[in-house]
């Protein structure tokens, strides 16, 4: 795992991340996650510099409308995101837990 995808893990394992249950390098089908969290059908993808290009666009495009068939939720991230962790897990709270009521 690179510098980045540590600081995420770190923070998702062991029941960290409100209680959820996060595994990484999970198969899934034809495909390993990142990371994945059965409970909550949620799927976490850290992209690096080799998914910026046509071709690994659209095999991503493709292996998310799978999972999406399969009823998972995919959340994709650039590595470079991680940097601002708080962000990602802002984003990764509001995916699990929804926006909270008015």
């Amino acid at each position: 795992m690179a510098d980045c995808e540590k600081r995420l893990w770190y923070t998702l394992r062991s029941r960290r991340f409100l209680g959820y249950k996060f595994r990484r390098q999970v198969p899934i089908g034809p495909f390993i996650a990142d990371f994945a969290c059965k409970s909550a059908h949620l799927i976490i993808e850290v992209d690096g510099d080799t998914h910026g290009n046509d071709v690994q666009e659209a095999r991503d495009a493709a292996r998310t409308r799978w999972l999406d068939a399969q009823g998972w939720r995919v959340m994709r991230f650039w590595a470079s995101d991680l940097a601002r962790m708080d962000d990602v897990t802002a984003r990764i709270f509001l995916e699990l837990e929804g926006p909270p009521s008015p």
